[in-house]
C-alpha cells in the first residue's frame, strides 16, 4: 500500500497537474503502440485527450470511485474555470476538468496504483466506446 501525502489545493490547481498526469499517461500508452509519426501519434492523442472524451469516461468510471475521490470530483465539477474550450459543452467541460482534479489530487497524494487503476478504466472504456 503507498504511503499518501496530505496535501490541499483548489480543484483549478488540482486540474492543472490532473492534465498532465492524464496527457502523459495517454501519450506513455500511444508511445509503446509501436512507430507512428509524431503527427499520428498527436491526433491519436486528441482522440483521448478532449473534453468530450474525458467527460465520457468519467462518466463511466463515476461509479468506481471511493467517497473521497468522488468529494474531489465534486469540487473539479463544480470549480468555474473562465474558458470553455470550443467544440466542447459547459456540461463536458465540467466533467473533463472533474477528471484531470481527481487525477492531479491523487498524483500530488502520492497515489500512483490508483491513477493507473483508473487511468487503465478510462482508456479500457475508450477504446471500447469509440466516439
Amino acid at each position: 500500500m503507498q504511503e499518501t501525502r496530505e496535501i490541499r489545493h483548489s480543484a483549478l490547481e488540482y486540474a492543472y497537474i490532473g492534465d498532465c498526469v492524464y496527457e502523459l499517461r495517454v501519450r506513455t500508452y500511444l508511445a509503446g503502440l509501436g512507430s507512428f509519426r509524431i503527427g499520428e501519434l498527436h491526433s491519436r492523442a486528441v482522440a483521448f485527450v478532449n473534453a468530450a472524451a474525458q467527460y465520457r469516461a468519467a462518466k463511466a468510471m463515476l461509479p468506481s470511485f471511493t467517497e473521497e475521490e468522488r468529494e474531489i470530483f465534486m469540487k473539479g465539477r463544480n470549480a468555474h474555470p473562465h474558458h470553455c474550450p470550443r467544440g466542447a459543452t459547459q456540461e463536458e467541460y465540467a466533467y473533463a476538468t472533474a477528471l484531470e482534479s481527481l487525477f492531479g489530487y491523487l498524483y500530488l497524494s502520492g497515489q500512483d496504483d490508483r491513477i493507473t487503476e483508473l487511468f487503465d478504466g478510462c482508456l479500457t472504456f475508450l477504446l471500447e466506446n469509440p466516439a
